[in-house]
């Protein structure tokens, strides 16, 4: 199963190789990076690379993807989004994403994210057609609910004390995209 790449305006989403623990550590070592995510901070590059091969186990297992986010200039991993884990027979997945701080506000995250519901809702994904799109988010965390609402994501409800890590109970704000609401051919709707 060959991975599928994406590209964009200005970023390349491609497969994330352990030619990338470097970058992936840099990326997850940011303590603002993993502020609402269920990761620790990283300390040292070993954890990348146990990250790196849970993306492509997960891959090869067909029950989630993982992209590197690039600059299509540099080529430079700047970021990673993805659908956590998906379900064929119910047309279905969740979807994830992060971004380096030093790129925040510049849209990248929308983009590569536009992207890969696109594919997602196009069929072009080794998931066949999805039906939905579903994205949790911790209370608090506005660019991500931002970003989600700017792409036509609904607000669905409060999953209370639904997640744990880092040591305690998070509430999580659930989002949902249907094909039907999405507009394939309208890049940006609610900018």
């Amino acid at each position: 199963m060959t991975f599928p790449s994406l590209e964009t305006e200005r970023l390349l989403l491609t497969e994330i190789s352990d030619d990338d623990i470097a970058d992936i550590y840099y990326l997850f070592a940011n303590p603002t990076v993993v502020e609402f995510y269920d990761l620790e901070t990283f300390h040292d590059q070993v954890q990348a690379s146990k990250l790196i091969n849970l993306f492509r186990s997960r891959y090869e297992e067909k029950l989630g993807i993982r992209w590197a986010i690039r600059l299509k200039m540099s080529g430079q991993l700047i970021g990673t989004c993805g659908f956590n884990s998906w379900n064929e027979r119910m047309h279905n997945a969740v979807i994830g994403y992060d971004l380096h701080s030093d790129f925040w506000r510049q849209g990248y995250s929308t983009e590569a994210v536009r992207a890969i519901i696109v594919a997602a809702f196009s069929g072009e994904l080794p998931c066949g057609k999805l039906h939905r799109i579903q994205a949790d988010t911790v209370p608090g965390n506005y660019a991500s609910e931002s970003l989600l609402r700017r792409l036509d994501f609904k607000e669905e409800g409060l999953r209370r004390e639904a997640g744990f890590w880092k040591g305690r109970f998070h509430d999580l704000k659930c989002f949902g995209l249907l094909e039907s609401e999405f507009n394939l051919n309208n890049p940006y709707p609610n900018k």
